[in-house]
């Protein structure tokens, strides 16, 4: 006797592999956007630290200049 696969067999293999598919890759996504805003959060913290000191070292420079004028 020969074993036929119906249609309807069929379409129910493809429809389980594909489940099954997606949700081994679930989580993919979600670790990669983890690691994509703490690489930002990061560079975001390094740009404040170097605005920080570019902005104490313009002050100080200012306040040295406005003295050198004041005398």
């Amino acid at each position: 006797m020969h074993s036929m696969i119906t249609t309807a067999q069929r379409l129910d293999i493809l429809r389980s592999l594909v489940v099954r598919r997606i949700q081994t890759e679930r989580g993919e996504g979600v670790i990669s956007m983890a690691i994509a805003v703490l690489v930002i959060a990061f560079l975001g913290v390094a740009m404040w630290v170097a605005f920080k000191g570019f902005a104490s070292d313009t002050n100080s420079r200012v306040g040295d200049q406005v003295t050198k004028i004041g005398q």
